[in-house]
């Protein structure tokens, strides 16, 4: 196995392998990492991601899923692809029960614990096992909470959202809260800016908090999102897709251009919190 720069090196490695008389190996190439303008990662510019900066804010789950699969195809290699890839590696790992064995060797995560397992059980150990939140909605509520957040007040908002929320209970998590923790403090933090609602985003921030404010507390995120999905689609408000009305709610609310499902995140975080978001919005 070699990387594309060495393929010259491989080519010659065989044809003197068969000289000696030996048989030429199977030799795999595999495509280059990337930075993310696209570009070849170098030493010398630095650009690139090294495996402790990756398992600080990702798991080593997750970077063992991202460099497993495809390796003739060149992939991007940053601090932007963790998230993705956390959420990705659980969505896989869960989807693994249902599959067809076919679907399961064709599935990355199977090899991995294949490998983690060595009993030779199949499906192997893990298989099956799922977050109870993502990544993604963790460094929502995260970036939310702030620089300064802690795994105490994580594990109060978690609460909200999962039935006797307790870190011994769920040691995956508890990694990823402290991964979350760190990307948000190195990454997302200094970047979040909430924006001064427009007026027709104002008044639909209105009819969504008084929504709110007549609900059961404990209303399901599904439930939650229709409302939120039903504010949007009020003809009155002038958005012209709901794709507009939510990137308004995540620009206003949370300093984001991207975010996550508005109704798990008002489950995770509280209605009460989120109707605070809310008002501060509006006061802007």
């Amino acid at each position: 196995m070699y990387g594309k720069d060495l393929t010259d090196s491989g080519v010659q490695s065989g044809k003197i392998v068969q000289v000696l008389g030996g048989r030429k190996p199977e030799g795999l190439i595999y495509e280059l990492f990337l930075d993310e303008k696209g570009e070849k990662i170098s030493k010398s510019k630095g650009n690139g991601l090294t495996i402790e900066e990756w398992l600080t804010y990702g798991s080593e789950e997750s970077l063992g899923f991202y460099i497993f699969p495809n390796p003739k195809s060149a992939k991007q290699l940053h601090i932007g692809v963790i998230p993705r890839a956390v959420d990705d590696y659980w969505q896989f790992r869960g989807n693994i029960p249902a599959q067809e064995v076919d679907k399961q060797l064709g599935n990355p995560v199977w090899h991995l614990l294949r490998v983690r397992d060595g009993s030779g059980a199949q499906p192997p150990l893990g298989a099956g096992d799922t977050l109870p939140v993502t990544f993604g909605l963790l460094l929502n509520l995260v970036g939310v909470l702030g620089a300064t957040a802690t795994h105490q007040q994580v594990w109060s908002y978690l609460g909200n959202y999962i039935h006797d929320a307790d870190p011994d209970d769920h040691p995956d998590l508890f990694r990823l809260v402290e991964k979350a923790l760190a990307y948000n403090r190195d990454f997302v933090a200094p970047t979040l800016v909430k924006r001064a609602p427009a007026a027709n985003e104002a008044a639909a921030l209105r009819e969504l908090d008084a929504q709110l404010a007549s609900v059961d507390p404990a209303m399901s995120a599904e439930d939650l999102q229709t409302i939120v999905y039903e504010v949007g689609k009020n003809e009155a408000h002038g958005f012209e897709n709901l794709r507009d009305w939510f990137k308004a709610l995540y620009e206003t609310l949370l300093g984001s251009a991207q975010g996550p499902r508005m109704g798990s995140f008002i489950a995770l975080y509280g209605v009460a919190n989120s109707r605070q978001l809310i008002a501060e919005a509006l006061a802007r």
